[in-house]
């Protein structure tokens, strides 16, 4: 029976989606780079045939057109690919094994100071329609760090108001407790009247209503991750700061001012849902510049 790559991707993904607990858009996102290596190799290919040398090929021929995270992202969804392979006795031997991952840059976590995280919070206005739904959002993502995958996935259900808690499904369908703030508590109150009419207005139309979502759109749907995406950089327009304003700029505001003030890494780490402590060490990075810069500006001996 042969097996072309074409032929496992949907098996594949089902074992992504199901197995792995991996959101839609990095399921799809595996999807595009394995397409992109079947029309590399000859189609149709056994992936039993497929060797090292014909990975290395794929790997060259990427360095002239990528940079090397876009490199080393291609790689690993083949890594993945070839793994499960391996563990479902469909190959012998991993053809991906030998290959080394590219060096890639690394980029420090852009985050916000805490007068700019306060300026983007008042964003949301009069003029707005769902400016309390948007404003609960933003001060969801600044208090607790989520990731917005999660925060478009939250329901209502998971939240404990009373106990100021959020039960979050992470990356890999990994639960943890998260804090909610005050004014998070507050401003998803204020919100939490507009979504009960959006679930009305939809039952009114003869549509079946959304009742578990926390956060939906004009039609009464789950808002979706790309839809938080847009809102925020919208407000960060607004607040002059658009440059440097995604959620997950917010997730990073959210752990580096944690850091600032004391927390312990094990703590943040345990926030953010990071399985290692070498992700969340990242931070400390940002930490250590943001003393030095602080003891240079304050200490009298700091330029001598």
């Amino acid at each position: 029976m042969p097996y072309s790559l074409q032929n496992l991707l949907p098996q594949f993904s089902r074992w992504l989606s199901v197995e792995k607990g991996y959101s839609p858009r990095t399921v799809e996102s595996y999807g595009r780079d394995l397409a992109e290596f079947a029309s590399f190799v000859e189609p149709g290919c056994d992936v039993r045939q497929i060797e090292a040398r014909a990975v290395r090929s794929y790997v060259y021929a990427l360095n002239g057109k990528n940079k090397g995270s876009s490199v080393a992202r291609k790689l690993s969804a083949l890594r993945t690919f070839f793994r499960h392979l391996l563990r479902e006795s469909i190959i012998r031997h991993d053809p991906v094994a030998p290959i080394a991952t590219p060096k890639q840059e690394k980029h420090m976590p852009v985050f916000l100071t805490v007068d700019e995280v306060f300026t983007l919070m008042e964003m949301p206005g009069g003029e707005d329609t769902f400016a309390a739904r948007d404003r609960a959002i933003l001060e969801i993502l600044y208090s607790t760090g989520l990731r917005v995958a999660e925060l478009a996935a939250l329901d209502l259900e998971r939240l404990d108001a009373e106990e100021g808690m959020l039960r979050v499904t992470g990356k890999g369908n990994r639960e943890r407790l998260v804090p909610i703030g005050r004014p998070a508590l507050e401003a998803l109150r204020q919100y939490l009247p507009q979504r009960t009419m959006l679930i009305r207005a939809r039952i009114a139309r003869g549509d079946a209503p959304e009742n578990k979502a926390v956060f939906l759109n004009h039609r009464g749907l789950r808002l979706t991750a790309r839809s938080i995406e847009r809102l925020v950089k919208l407000y960060a327009l607004r607040a002059g700061i658009a440059a440097r304003v995604t959620p997950h700029a917010l997730r990073h505001s959210f752990a580096t001012h944690l850091l600032e003030m004391g927390a312990d890494l094990r703590t943040v780490q345990e926030l953010l849902g990071h399985v290692s402590l070498s992700t969340t060490q990242r931070y400390t990075h940002l930490n250590m510049d943001h003393l030095s810069e602080v003891y240079d500006r304050a200490h009298p001996k700091a330029r001598r």
